[in-house]
């Protein structure tokens, strides 16, 4: 029987979706972090439960061929990164399995995935940051969240992020040790810093310094050490976060310094960010993936694209460029705002309409209006983590549209949903189970991973349905 705090060897057998070593320990799985497949260990459990067990790799006594030295020093430590210790081939192999596992298991669907596109920049590809500011009792934390923790990991750079990180945390480190500023503790609401984030847009950078009382010292002079740390134009806002909350903002921004926002452009799209806008992580990436959902799309002149969770409108705009016109569908109505203000700027006042309001409310009122008119139509999806909702997929059902292409960034949720989708999944009350019916709705046209997180578990995945006759 497998105990906690026991040590055993063994040899791991393949990688979970979370990039984690998994092996058999007397029957039972186990679960082991930055192990890799064939490679003969020896672990501690620091965890047992009734169907699986953790544990901590305390030695690795058969290296495998496709292991690499981890670049960072707290790798293994600081929970930003899972795979450093994957040469990068591996990592992309492993993310492609990741993907097709999801669809086997989840949905029953044995699918073909192809090669996932790679990221030219291995590491520096983000181009945002959000440092946790932590009280470290005699120093002041600047750093990353441990796995599942909220736990600060204090840290001098990153390597997944820009050049400017390392002078971005050595310049706020000076100026809260000169001006004596403490950490944000969270077990007894003190201390007078919580967040350090960056935005980066264009050579341009947007610092925002969320802290608990807007009268903090020192602004001037942080402005000052900044400028001459920096070699970017950027701006400086101050936050106002003092709620026991995990959000990273409070609702109050002061501009201290710079412009309030600044202008991108991505295939010939301009758009503006400001400090509360949404931005993908990786320019490159996000390219490339926004072109070969166009691609999936295909628009004419006789189509209508719909974009459901459409945010600022940023893909909206790109689908409206080729099609007769794109309609964005957000709830939130600041990012609908934003979309109204970039059909302008970009001259699609004809092409592009924005609603504001649930998927699952208005879906099926347009695709039957735009079906009425004439028009083929379209169905993009790019839901957050957590996928669509039942009712929404309800509506794609009743739909009956021709055509959907589904953005996602975690596999396990796009395998549910597009096994309700097709048909290979069915709810029986409020569970999921696999259906027994014999011919699906919709046809996987393809499955083409997006390596948009490189050195980090994390995949983005693109996949096209057509309706079958």
């Amino acid at each position: 029987m497998l105990k906690k705090n026991n040590e055993y060897v063994n040899t791991v057998n393949c990688l979970g979706a979370n990039g984690e070593g998994v092996l058999k320990e007397e029957g039972a799985v186990v679960f082991v972090p930055f192990v890799l497949p064939g490679e003969k260990i020896r672990y501690k459990l620091v965890k047992v439960t009734s169907k699986c067990a953790y544990g901590k790799v305390l030695e690795v006594l058969t290296p495998a061929e496709e292991r690499v030295r981890p670049k960072c020093s707290v790798f293994g430590k600081c929970g930003g990164c899972q795979l450093q210790h994957l040469s990068y081939s591996y990592q992309i192999k492993t993310k492609e399995e990741t993907v097709k596992n999801c669809f086997k298991k989840i949905a029953g669907l044995d699918l073909t995935v192809a090669s996932a596109i790679k990221c030219t920049n291995e590491y520096g590809y983000r181009n945002k940051l959000s440092l946790p500011v932590a009280d470290g009792g005699d120093k002041v934390n600047i750093g990353f969240f441990a796995e599942n923790s909220h736990r600060v990991i204090d840290i001098n750079n990153c390597y997944i992020n820009p050049s400017w990180t390392e002078n971005v945390i050595s310049t706020f480190r000076e100026y809260f040790k000169k001006y004596d500023l403490k950490g944000y503790n969270e077990l007894d609401f003190s201390g007078d810093v919580r967040e350090i984030t960056v935005k980066e847009i264009k050579d341009n950078l947007i610092i925002t310094l969320v802290v608990l009382n807007e009268k903090i010292a020192g602004i001037d002079y942080l402005i000052s050490k900044l400028k001459s740390a920096l070699k970017l134009q950027f701006s400086l806002y101050i936050n106002v976060n003092n709620s026991r909350t995990n959000l990273i903002y409070g609702d109050k921004f002061l501009l201290k310094y710079g412009k309030p926002a600044y202008v991108g452009d991505l295939r010939g799209i301009k758009y503006k960010i400001g400090v509360q806008s949404f931005m993908q992580v990786n320019n490159e990436m996000c390219g490339k993936l926004y072109s070969a959902v166009c691609e999936a799309v295909c628009a004419d002149e006789n189509t209508t694209v719909i974009d459901a969770y459409s945010g600022a409108g940023l893909m909206t705009a790109m689908l409206a460029k080729n099609a007769k016109k794109a309609i964005g569908i957000e709830v939130c109505k600041e990012a609908v705002d934003s979309a109204n203000e970039l059909k302008e700027v970009n001259g699609l006042n004809d092409k592009m309409f924005n609603y504001n309001g649930k998927c699952e409310e208005l879906l099926q009122k347009i695709i039957d209006q735009e079906k009425e008119n004439g028009a083929k139509v379209c169905l993009v999806l790019d839901p957050p983590r957590k996928g669509l909702d039942q009712s929404v997929i309800d509506a794609i059902i009743k739909s009956g549209i021709e055509k959907i292409v589904y953005v996602s960034c975690k596999p396990s949720t796009l395998a549910r949903d597009v096994g309700l989708i097709c048909g290979s999944l069915e709810y029986v009350g409020n569970e999921i189970k696999k259906s027994q019916a014999q011919d699906l709705r919709y046809n996987v046209e393809f499955v083409k991973p997006f390596d948009m997180f490189p050195q980090t578990k994390h995949v983005e995945t693109l996949v096209c349905l057509t309706k079958n006759c």
